[in-house]
């Protein structure tokens, strides 16, 4: 083997003046997968290559050869072109196989002689020629809803310039009425609260500029009519709606409905009225029983729907739905009746007489334990008026969801959200006593127990769950069948009258069957004529009337 060339005259040769350096040093970077040449671990193994590649007759013949053409050209880098090919020529003919095309990774220029400019935008992955377009986003959020289109904004701006003309000063509430029901779409009695949102400083008028402002500026036209009595009624720091936010809705439809005008003089009446009505409110639509009813809730009932028809029917007792003042009558003198010393509570002993004796002493000490309702009363033992409401709707009518929830609750003595056949056991052990001592023939309970499965048809025949009653038409006799009697012997005699009543009126509720019932065997009693066939309650005479 030659011996080995002076390595600092190859180093001058092969590495000349930075003035002179246009060769093509990116031939000689590493692949980024290769471990910098500063490791320690790799530097003296390249050292040591790197001399044995400088002493191989064909590197001595290429750097003499750039040495020449170096010079030739004055010292500077064009010369290295011509021995470019010069690695390739040498191995023509021989064992070393071709290289492979260059890497893109390989081609990019260092940063050092890119002039400034980022790699990234020389890699030809990317396009150089444009960047990517920002895609523009529409504005899906704003703080006071959506704007309303430009034609219906300024349709509603012609409607509020005529109903304002001639009314610089602005409209006092009973002209603002028209306002509440012709432009706003809202029911009239919701005038007085409207009316008192915009008039916020009780100057008793309200301008069209501050109408405006309020209505179409901050888009609660653009609400669904939902939203906008929710918006309405509740106070400005709430995000739920209590029982006083409706006291201003109930004390206009007393005042302005035709069909209550009867009321004006009895105004003591008209409280417990309106007391009534939105406890059933209350008891429909907010189901937790929190006392505080969410926009959700407000949705998903039907208060809008009665509220219209109440707007547009002049008959306040076909208003089934919460208005009937019917319906109070006939709540509110069945408390009466209870209620024997009148102090406004009403105990077990009282409870306990209710129907005619029909409920047993054991669902009547569970409604006491308040497991399915907390009482409002604050009196420990006594019901309230309120809580008398919530439980003579549910008693009436045990097919609806408040009602199944309420008796559920009742029936479920362990509180796990199942009632398994012992807990039914325990509640008709009472009924089957009373059978025994009205001489009727008894039933046993694992015949009921057969007839209750096939009524519900729940998804497992060992326990029945809440989801069961829900799918169940006859969720009202499963009740009546474990703790009232009388509703149980009354569906097993299958009472014609009943259920032509049902077929010429199938929409009715059972509640509202009652409370026509009741209303008229209270109205004869009322007019001093025997009203005993008119029901299977007994009245009590020597009650004094409440009316």
């Amino acid at each position: 083997m030659e011996a080995a060339p002076d390595l600092s005259a190859v180093a001058a040769v092969a590495y000349p003046a930075p003035s002179a350096l246009a060769l093509q040093v990116d031939l000689l970077q590493l692949p980024p997968e290769i471990p910098a040449p500063g490791a320690p671990a790799l530097r003296g193994v390249l050292d040591r290559l790197f001399t044995h590649w400088l002493t191989l007759p064909d590197t001595v013949a290429l750097v003499n050869c750039m040495a020449q053409k170096a010079k030739a050209n004055g010292g500077g880098g064009a010369g290295f072109a011509g021995c470019a090919m010069l690695p390739s020529m040498m191995m023509q003919g021989g064992n070393v196989p071709p290289l492979s095309p260059r890497s893109p990774r390989l081609a990019r220029k260092p940063s050092g002689l890119s002039g400034g400019q980022s790699n990234r935008s020389a890699s030809p992955l990317r396009p150089a020629t444009a960047r990517a377009v920002k895609e523009i986003i529409p504005q899906f959020y704003f703080r006071d809803g959506r704007p309303p289109p430009y034609e219906q904004k300024k349709q509603c701006i012609f409607v509020v310039d005529q109903l304002f003309a001639g009314h610089s000063n602005g409209l006092r509430i009973q002209e603002f009425r028209m306002v509440t029901r012709e432009l706003c779409k809202l029911p009239s009695f919701l005038t007085t609260v409207l009316f008192g949102k915009i008039d916020k400083e009780n100057t008793e008028f309200v301008t069209r500029d501050a109408f405006m402002d309020f209505w179409v500026n901050s888009n609660m036209m653009t609400m669904d009519i939902a939203t906008q009595v929710f918006m309405i009624l509740k106070q400005d720091n709430h995000e739920y709606l209590t029982k006083e936010d409706f006291k201003p809705v109930l004390r206009d439809l007393l005042d302005n409905h035709p069909g209550l005008e009867f009321l004006k003089s009895t105004p003591e009446f008209q409280e417990r009225y309106a007391e009534t009505v939105v406890y059933r409110i209350f008891y429909s639509l907010n189901r937790i029983g929190s006392g505080l009813l969410t926009l959700r809730e407000l949705k998903r009932g039907n208060l809008i729907d009665s509220l219209r028809h109440a707007d547009d029917e002049e008959d306040i007792n076909k208003v089934l739905r919460y208005f009937s003042y019917e319906h109070f009558y006939v709540i509110y003198c069945k408390f009466w009746e209870l209620d024997t010393d009148h102090d406004f509570f009403i105990d077990k002993e009282n409870l306990i007489k209710f129907g005619n004796h029909a409920l047993t002493y054991r669902i009547v000490d569970r409604i006491f334990s308040e497991v399915p309702r907390k009482f409002t009363s604050k009196v420990p033992g006594k019901m309230g008026y309120e809580d008398f409401v919530h439980f003579i709707l549910s008693e009436e009518d045990k097919s609806s969801e408040p009602s199944q929830e309420y008796w559920f609750k009742c029936i479920d003595l362990d509180g796990n959200g199942i009632l398994t056949h012992n807990e039914l056991q325990y509640f008709f052990e009472e009924q089957l006593h009373r059978m025994e001592c009205m001489a009727q023939e008894p039933v046993l309970f694992e015949d009921i127990l057969c007839q209750l499965v096939d009524m519900v048809g729940p998804e497992d025949d060992t326990f029945f769950t809440l989801k069961d009653f829900r799918r169940c038409k006859l969720s009202g006799h499963f009740f009546n069948v474990l703790f009232n009697l009388n509703k149980f012997m009354a569906f097993e005699a299958r009472d014609p009258f009943l259920i032509r009543q049902m077929r010429e009126e199938p929409t009715l509720t059972d509640w509202d069957r009652f409370a026509r019932r009741e209303y008229i065997r209270l109205a004869m009693e009322e007019d001093g004529e025997d009203a005993s066939n008119a029901s299977g309650d007994v009245w009590d005479e020597s009650l004094e009337s409440p009316f």
